[in-house]
């Protein structure tokens, strides 16, 4: 059956194999070259003849079982759907944009395995902007400020049957530890939560502060003190007189740490925004007076806190959209800022892991997330909601936590515009493949199959995606439906295309139609559909995870779509063959169509089809130019005999010219001519006869319903092209746009606002938009591993003091950068001497101890100066007077540093906190006891973690912060060179890293793509050269795109890098088809390419629509990025 099968389609030769050898067949075409009756790429044509020779076997395969193959496809794809059940969304912002085994991603797990997951501080924001006008600083807008930051201080949560308040899980400041209970408790009760706020200018800073019940358990007195009544100072001096003995000294201790703070007054000397208030103190400055103070000039400069030696915040920090007058002060605002400081989910679960509140409930680290998390929550919602009509300002909360469920939520697939998309998609196949004149031969029915069908492999695409372990993300839920949708349906439009072509001949037997269609499009299907599966796997080669995950999903669509294409849509095309041949409608084919009345005037001759099917396959004929066609004047068309006959396959009624000898023209589905078969009449048409202006309109009315793009660019725009001006125009319009595209190459920056990945018309867009325009506020930290801290102290001050020519970063007041704890940590030893030196000159010590009348701080530096650092003889009495505890140099003993730091931070915890240096591994408690004669301290073990804390500000662009990023970068591996390994921590370094080598990335991936498509064009083509030219075209494209980029203002990041790395893979899908339409036909230059554009504009055209209609849904997207 098969022998005879081949033996029978070896027989016929298709008209179009004259034109076009290699496209119709390659095998026949390979033949003539072998025997030399025809010149050609033999190569080539080998390849090509052995695709089309597996392509034909598997269309018969498919034309004999096409329902089976329909059932057992679909039962496949739809299997593969299931894996949808099983799909992991990945949003969190870190593990999607951090480079997978770079540096980043090293230094994030190093920080992660000293300090814990979630470790460190969180920043809850508040900003406020006014409603109307440009200017908040005035009462009602600091007053609805106050209002927020005290209702945020009340937000509590009910989480595992325990109610969790704002003071059990915010940032406290740590003061020395004591073994009394008395101080113990009054420390606890009276420590307030850090708020950075420009309300800690006024006495309505203390509002904020609480305690929520007063300070209680010290003694009556105190029962109703708050911190907008609490005189610190005032205080503890009251208990020192109220107390004796050994609480008197550590009252007086306590003296001593509050004034080294700067916590004196507190908040009663701060003037009051409301002076009327009947809470505002006496002692405020202008309570007497009742007269609203200066809020421009009492922000200048910032604020302080309740601890004013480290509780400084800078102005750039609390308010934005500054306007200073000549002297320097404050005269206008557009937005406040306050910043509420709270536990990371590691410090949170430290803090409770042995404390009877969570004694009950089995506490781990998942639930301190979990009660962090709902926190954040609810601070977001009540925040936002708080600035309702009647407020004067608007205000924007945001929280990390907030952040990620809103990312979350707008990553799902957006079930209404994919359902808009294809449905979109639907309605245009249905119209373009839609035949009005021609029931029978209308396309509509398989064209909405072809998209269902396409529908139908994207979801088992990303089914398998799922099953096989990729995270989905924002960019593959956003993207992926739409792009592969576009992409797969251009595939099938070609298979129509070729499909209507051979349909309508009835040389191609029709149980070989599907086999015949396959053969001649599946190599340019198969070619363009590994291009651009290459082209989004090179793509990995772009180290960021959510991008990675992207690329490998849509090549892996981009497979499922070409196995889709290539076995069961032509299996819808051969069930659609039956309906042709049953004379059945399109879509509605349980009617039969009427299409057996129309006329259809066809002016050329036909050829004798039947007698070249008994004639051997004749070689190609010799390349000479064709002459085009001129259909002959209408009154020559008058002076002819016509024919009418019947179609043979569901077609219309034909009427056709007779040949001039008058012998009838038969068909191929006619065999034998006679009127059994065929209708036959003969007209004699005089030019005596007029034509009426209603056959003229009848013509004109055909011409309209019949017209195509294949006939519009065979008759008008390949003729235009042809012509050496347009030639010559279109090689300097193509040099010029080359040569603007070069110019905006130069004009793209890098960059990625945060506004981008967050959805739009969110709180936290709206957030990040405000903050990015007043504070370009940003924290981060310069972390230092593994080092011999006691001998490199000189290289981490130098270190520290290298940042000082990063602009951006925020500095005290003295234009110097924040101290940091290396630096607290000698100020507090220097204390120490200095104590040690004035008694020890007046005699009070010697070597053999203190006297009881000696101060606390005397008796610690006596402890510290006798620590050798020798764990086998760690005290040497003798040492006293030849160790100081720090050199002249600044250089901490280097022999006991780990003693002394040990001291330090238990003693000086206030100074510690502040520093925030989360020195790791942690040290031992050692809290001093002036009484006990204990000169054993425990050695700290060595440093493997230490941070130094940074506040940026004015970052409002990306390439603002990308500056920021390349200086703190170049610092951090300057010193690393040194020996100092360190490395930056924070939102900047998170988001921003990717761009310094994204450059190199993205040219590595195109270099790699570009190489593999010439060497699979070249393989597959067997012509270098037209593989070069291919390249070359990419290239073009590839520079005006980029070069658009910069001209329209868009800014590269990693998207943008994907979607050039994909501009190649789709530029293949159309260039090939007219590189390979132009290398199968024969004839001059010109003939080949009117040919080659003749048959491949259609599908190409109506695939570029196609890809567009799935792209142009992307703007309905909620990230900016995506847009």
């Amino acid at each position: 059956m098969a022998s005879e099968r081949k033996k029978r389609s070896s027989k016929y030769v298709d008209q179009e194999y004259h034109d076009r050898p290699s496209y119709v067949n390659a095998k026949a075409a390979y033949r003539q070259i072998r025997k030399g009756k025809a010149d050609g790429n033999k190569h080539a044509l080998w390849v090509r003849k052995h695709v089309q020779e597996y392509l034909y076997i598997i269309g018969i395969f498919i034309n004999q079982h096409c329902g089976k193959v329909c059932f057992v496809g679909l039962l496949l794809l739809s299997l593969c759907c299931v894996g949808l059940k099983s799909v992991k969304m990945e949003t969190d912002v870190e593990k999607l944009w951090v480079e997978e085994g770079g540096r980043l991603e090293e230094e994030l797990t190093y920080s992660k395995d000293h300090i814990g997951a979630g470790a460190g501080i969180t920043n809850q924001i508040l900003i406020q902007t006014p409603k109307s006008g440009n200017n908040i600083l005035s009462k009602e807008s600091l007053l609805q400020h106050r209002d927020a930051l005290v209702k945020a201080s009340q937000i509590t949560v009910e989480m595992f049957d325990i109610k969790w308040r704002y003071t059990d899980i915010c940032y406290l400041a740590q003061f020395p530890l004591s073994e009394s209970s008395v101080l113990e408790s009054m420390l606890v009760a009276i420590l307030p939560c850090v708020i950075i706020t420009p309300l800690d200018c006024f006495w309505e800073g203390s509002q904020a502060l609480g305690p929520p019940n007063g300070i209680k358990g010290v003694h009556d007195y105190f029962k109703q003190l708050l911190w907008t009544n609490l005189n610190p100072m005032e205080i503890v001096g009251k208990l020192k007189n109220h107390y004796e003995g050994q609480t008197k000294k550590e009252m007086e201790a306590l003296e001593k740490v509050f004034r080294d703070a700067g916590v004196t007054t507190g908040y009663q000397e701060k003037p009051c925004i409301d002076p009327k208030d009947y809470d505002c103190p006496a002692t405020a400055p202008n309570k007497q007076s009742l007269n609203v103070p200066d809020f421009g000039a009492e922000l200048t400069n910032g604020c302080y806190g309740f601890a004013t030696k480290y509780m400084h915040w800078h102005e750039d920090l609390i308010v934005g959209g500054l306007r200073k007058n000549q002297t320097g002060h404050i005269v206008r605002a557009e937005a406040l800022q306050s910043i509420l400081l709270l536990l990371g989910e590691q410090h949170l679960y430290d803090k409770y892991s042995k404390d009877i509140k969570t004694a009950n409930i089995d506490w781990t680290l998942e639930k301190a997330r979990m009660i962090l998390e709902e926190w954040h929550r609810k601070f977001t919602k009540e925040m936002n909601a708080f600035a309702k009509d009647d407020k004067p300002d608007n205000q924007y909360a945001f929280s990390m936590t907030s952040l990620m469920d809103i990312i979350k939520d707008f990553s799902d697939i957006s079930v209404v515009r994919v359902t808009i998309g294809y449905v979109l998609m639907l309605f245009y196949a249905f119209i373009i493949l839609l035949r009005w004149n021609n029931m029978v031969l209308s396309q509509s029915g398989i064209g909405i199959a072809g998209v269902l069908l396409v529908a139908l492999s994207v979801a088992a695409g990303l089914g398998i995606c799922s099953l096989l372990g990729i995270k989905f993300n924002a960019s593959t839920t956003q993207i992926i439906p739409f792009l592969a949708l576009g992409l797969g349906v251009n595939d099938m439009f070609l298979i129509t295309h070729s499909y209507t072509e051979n349909a309508n001949k009835d040389n191609i037997p029709h149980k070989e139609q599907t086999a015949e269609c396959l053969k001649r499009t599946g190599t340019t299907i198969l070619l363009t559909s590994v291009s651009n599966m290459l082209a989004f796997f090179s793509a990995v080669i772009i180290p960021i995870p959510a991008l990675r995950s992207f690329v490998i999903q849509a090549g892996i669509l981009i497979l499922f779509n070409l196995v889709s294409v290539i076995f069961i849509y032509p299996a819808i095309c051969s069930i659609d063959l039956i309906r042709r041949k049953n004379k059945k409608c399109d879509i509605f084919c349980c009617f039969e169509s009427y299409a057996d009345n129309d006329v259809v005037i066809e002016l050329q001759p036909h050829i004798n089809d039947h007698n070249m099917m008994e004639r051997s396959a004749s070689p190609p004929p010799v390349y000479t130019p064709r002459t085009a066609y001129s259909p002959p004047p209408y009154s020559d068309l008058l002076a002819h005999d016509m024919i009418t006959e019947m179609g043979a396959i569901g077609g219309p009624t034909q009427t056709t010219l007779a040949p001039s000898e008058g012998q009838f023209v038969t068909r191929c589905g006619s065999p034998i001519p006679g009127f059994d078969s065929a209708t036959n009449s003969r007209q004699c048409l005089t030019d005596g006869e007029n034509v009426t202006c209603k056959d003229k309109f009848a013509m004109l009315q055909k011409q309209c319903i019949t017209m195509s793009l294949s006939s519009l660019v065979a008759n008008k725009y390949a003729p235009f092209l042809q012509r050496t001006p347009v030639k010559v125009f279109t090689i300097v319009f193509l040099l010029v746009i080359l040569v603007i595209g070069i110019w905006g190459t130069a004009q793209v920056k890098n960059g990625l606002d945060l506004t981008d990945v967050v959805p739009r018309d969110t709180s936290e867009y709206h957030f990040l938009e405000k903050q990015s325009k007043y504070f370009g506020f940003y924290n981060i930290y310069l972390v230092t591993k593994d080092l011999d801290y006691p001998n490199n102290q000189r290289l981490l001050r130098e270190y520290h003091y290298a940042f000082q020519n990063v602009d951006k970063i925020i500095r005290e007041e003295n234009n110097e950068l924040p101290t940091f704890w290396l630096d607290s940590f000698r100020s507090w030893l220097l204390g120490l001497q200095a104590a040690f030196d004035r008694e020890y000159v007046n005699g009070t010590f010697s070597a053999k101890g203190w006297p009881k009348n000696a101060s606390a701080d005397t008796k610690l530096a006596y402890t510290l100066l006798v620590q050798t650092g020798d764990v086998d003889n760690s005290i040497d009495t003798d040492q006293i007077t030849s160790v100081r505890l720090v050199s002249k140099e600044g250089i901490i003993n280097p022999a006991a540093f780990y003693n002394y730091l040990t001291v330090w931070i238990s003693n000086d915890a206030l100074a510690y906190s502040y520093s925030m240096g989360e020195i790791r591994p942690e040290t031992q408690t050692w809290p001093f006891d002036p009484d006990d004669f204990n000169l054993q301290v425990p050695k700290a073990k060595n440093i493997a973690y230490a941070q130094i804390p940074f506040y940026l500000s004015k970052l409002s662009n990306s390439d603002d912060i990308l500056d920021v990023v390349l200086k703190i970068r170049q610092i951090c591996d300057d010193f690393t060179s040194r020996g100092l390994l360190n490395y930056p921590v924070g939102v900047p370094f998170t988001f921003w890293e990717q761009y310094i080598q994204l450059r190199f990335y993205l040219m590595m991936a195109l270099l790699c793509i570009m190489g593999v498509t010439f060497v699979v064009l070249s393989v597959t083509l067997m012509n270098p050269w037209m593989a070069g030219i291919i390249i070359v075209i990419l290239t073009l494209i590839l520079v005006e795109l980029f070069g658009f980029m910069g001209i329209m203002g868009l800014k590269l990041s990693a998207i943008p890098a994907v979607i050039l790395i994909v501009t190649v893979g789709m530029g293949v899908e159309f260039t090939v088809h007219l590189a390979v339409g132009f290398l199968s036909s024969i004839g001059t230059r010109d003939s080949r390419m009117a040919m080659a554009l003749e048959h491949t504009f259609s599908p190409v055209f109506h695939g570029g629509i196609s890809t567009f209609l799935g792209v142009i849904m992307l703007a309905g997207a909620e990230f900016d990025f995506i847009v």
